[in-house]
């Protein structure tokens, strides 16, 4: 039996109430790329096959941020169920190659241009696909999607990573009111209404994509997640990633994934400056992203030393990579609430660490780190609150500790990768045999099989969180709130 299937809710067959369906997922990166949207990619493909659905992932044949292709045209990826036995394969389809990686915004685009034209005829001539999931790398790459629907009969679903011509207006990137940020905003509710489906990563998402008009009846909030099965605690002592990451036993602050033009960089530089006379403590960062260049010059120019860059880790390594820290931080930048959601969250929680998040209190990541009662929050641009911080966390073990152990119970049923495959899977049945994908007034979906009592439980859970989340201000440093659990 598939892993995260129960037995009373078996895979599909071709004379049971659901059909087999041929899934197109249709994005730059895929497997074996180690981005998080082409993990979250395969996690999906992978489910689907062992529920027994034809999955097809149109790629780029590039690694997503290097230029030249490095990927194989076709590969036929072998799918597992847990017991080894196998359950299947998904066809990988890749086009093009990146020219110009990301040597720019206007050499990104042509990478885009390029790549919409042979993703496009693509999936126009592959077998008809039952449904087409495009999700926003590149922008808007969901119009092929629609575009299916239309000369192929497929129905589209449009997997909102992030919202779009937001995200640019909020980043300085597109001048609000501007023709651009106009027309990019009528292609963005255009494909939002002409889509069979919207799934979104988030609540605040949720409520920027009704406020553009779309109907509530086919938003659906599944979040992204973590492969609990892959990613796990891992004890100092017997985790060779420590000795990579704190040569000297140094507390390790990190900072995983990508650092890009969403995130604060400047507030986690100016705690760096702060504390760079102590010894006990090391920041380290692992991943890429735009803002790269930003830290490590800022790091060359104050001469720190309590601070490392590592590559992406492999993503069978990732457990370890994550566990090998004593807290994260997790950063959005003011005003993008909503319109992007990290997913590095997941992960951190999954490896039960404590996490800071650098942001707003109304963002979906603190949402979960508040009912969870796994972090703390601060304000972005106050250095001193997040160097405070630090060090208070690194002085209390025991609160630390809580917060690791209350991450990692908070994943568990509520953002762990069976739970929101379960998820994704029915409303992509309901969708295959054309029936409403009926979300909750949250936008929730209920998973096909799921005891309803698991579902109360989650939330009182969640309620019981929420009443120990409390804050205080320290003086002359700002806001700085704790959530706290009962153990």
């Amino acid at each position: 039996m598939p892993r995260g299937w129960r037995a009373d809710n078996p895979p599909v067959t071709s004379d049971g109430p659901n059909k087999p369906l041929h899934v197109v997922l249709l994005n730059q990166p895929f497997f074996p790329d180690v981005v998080s949207t082409a993990q979250i990619a395969k996690d999906l493909a992978d489910a689907l096959v062992r529920r027994g659905h034809k999955v097809t992932a149109v790629a780029s044949r590039s690694v997503y941020g290097q230029a030249g292709a490095a990927l194989p045209r076709r590969e036929e990826v072998p799918v597992r169920h847990a017991d080894g036995g196998l359950a299947g394969h998904i066809s990988v389809r890749r086009v093009g190659l990146s020219v110009f990686g990301k040597k720019g915004i206007a050499a990104r685009l042509a990478d885009f241009l390029f790549f919409y034209l042979l993703a496009t005829l693509r999936v126009l001539t592959l077998p008809r696909p039952d449904i087409v999931v495009g999700f926003t790398t590149p922008p808007f790459i969901a119009c092929v999607g629609v575009l299916a629907r239309w000369l192929r009969g497929s129905k589209s679903v449009y997997w909102v990573m992030d919202l779009y011509p937001d995200v640019a207006i909020e980043c300085g990137v597109m001048k609000p009111g501007s023709l651009t940020a106009r027309f990019f905003e009528r292609l963005s509710r255009w494909l939002l209404k002409k889509s069979s489906a919207v799934v979104v990563l988030g609540r605040c998402m949720r409520e920027r994509v009704l406020a553009k008009g779309i109907a509530p009846d086919k938003v659906a909030w599944i979040p992204v997640w973590a492969d609990l099965s892959g990613i796990s605690p891992v004890a100092h002592e017997a985790n060779p990633y420590r000795a990579k990451f704190a040569p000297g036993g140094e507390f390790v602050v990190m900072y995983s994934g990508n650092l890009g033009i969403g995130h604060d960089a400047q507030t986690m530089i100016d705690a760096m400056k702060l504390l760079k006379d102590d010894a006990t403590i090391r920041f380290v960062f692992v991943g890429g992203g735009k803002r790269r260049r930003e830290v490590e010059e800022a790091a060359a120019r104050e001469k720190l030393t309590n601070f490392a860059w590592f590559e992406y880790q492999p993503r069978e390594a990732l457990g370890q990579s994550l566990s090998a820290a004593d807290v994260h931080l997790i950063s959005l930048r003011r005003g993008l609430e909503g319109i992007m959601v990290p997913s590095k969250l997941f992960g951190v929680m999954a490896a039960g660490r404590a996490s800071i998040y650098i942001g707003e209190p109304s963002s979906e990541i603190w949402r979960v780190l508040g009912e969870a009662g796994a972090g703390v929050m601060t304000k972005e641009g106050d250095g001193p609150a997040l160097a405070r911080t630090i060090v208070e966390l690194r002085d209390e073990l025991a609160r630390r500790r809580a917060m690791g152990e209350a991450a990692r119970l908070g994943i568990e049923g509520k953002f762990d990768a069976a739970t929101s495959c379960r998820a994704w899977i029915t409303l992509l049945e309901r969708l295959g045999r054309g029936a409403p994908i009926e979300p909750d007034g949250l936008g929730r979906i209920t998973p096909a099989g799921a005891n309803p009592g698991e579902k109360g439980s989650s939330d009182r859970r969640q309620a019981s969180s929420q009443t120990q989340v409390s804050s205080g201000n320290t003086p002359g440093h700002g806001e700085n709130t704790l959530a706290r659990t009962r153990a």
